[in-house]
């Protein structure tokens, strides 16, 4: 079962598996399901009327996004390459503690085919591609996304404790297409794909495999719900596990495309 968000004129729609869902649904209630009841729930509110074409980020406008870090071997490694504050990234990676971050909230992020940013004060930055799990209320996942935590490695290089700065600022979270409802054992072996256009040709491209990341997923998701509580669920990237060579940087009217599983996410970097 696949959840899409839709623009129609002034209001948002959700959608199930290209039919629209009626005007009252909302992921906010969703996620206060028990992951055992969503699949009839979603069944008893399905329509036959088509869903249009414009998606948007498949998220409410205050809902949260947040990250781990360092999940993958070679993010323990780019990262200690580019700062030169030693051994921190190391210690985060073999640490009993995973590094989570608050990367942004619904009403900053965008969607599919919506522009991304790099900031105009860094000369590094780079795309990162990763699985993104929604989580419900319950501390269940539920589904995922494909993610892109857009980060400005010059900063962070400069000092881990910028790593805010790295991370959040306008156009630098975008997630999509939609939500692919799957049980977290399925995401345990799921490829990851990025292609970076620049002017229709190749710039870069790399890909790895979810089962490259050192923790269990559930692990990261018990982590960052032990002390906070998200009444209306929430969104949490995994990492990212491929990096570009270190002379390589995001450019404007760089067109990202991001694969995780089955599900594509496109977005260009703004002019």
């Amino acid at each position: 079962m696949y959840l899409t968000r839709h623009q129609y004129d002034r209001n948002q729609r959700w959608a199930l598996d290209g039919n629209l869902l009626p005007q009252e649904f909302n992921l906010k209630f969703f996620l206060q399901l028990p992951k055992n009841s969503i699949v009839d729930f979603l069944k008893s509110f399905q329509t036959k009327v088509p869903a249009n074409d414009s998606l948007i980020a498949p998220i409410e406008p205050d809902q949260e996004v947040w990250a781990a870090g360092v999940t993958y071997a070679l993010s323990r490694d780019a990262r200690e390459a580019e700062t030169e504050i030693k051994d921190v990234y190391t210690k985060v990676y073999n640490a009993k503690r995973p590094e989570l971050f608050f990367k942004s909230i619904g009403w900053r992020t965008v969607g599919n085919k919506e522009n991304i940013r790099i900031r105009k004060d860094t000369t590094w930055n780079v795309p990162e591609s990763e699985l993104t799990l929604i989580i419900n209320n319950k501390s269940e996942i539920i589904g995922y996304c494909v993610g892109n935590d857009v980060s400005s490695r010059d900063i962070e290089g400069e000092n881990p404790l910028y790593l805010p700065q790295a991370k959040m600022y306008n156009g630098s979270c975008a997630i999509g297409p939609g939500i692919l409802l799957a049980d977290a054992k399925e995401l345990n072996n799921l490829k990851i794909d990025i292609i970076i256009f620049r002017n229709e040709k190749k710039a870069f491209e790399g890909n790895t495999n979810t089962s490259q990341i050192k923790r269990p997923l559930i692990e990261l998701v018990n982590y960052l719900t032990m002390e906070m509580s998200f009444p209306h669920g929430v969104f949490l990237m995994t990492g990212t596990g491929i990096i570009p060579s270190d002379n390589f940087t995001l450019k404007k009217g760089d067109l990202v495309r991001i694969t995780v599983g089955s599900l594509t996410l496109e977005n260009i970097v703004e002019e």
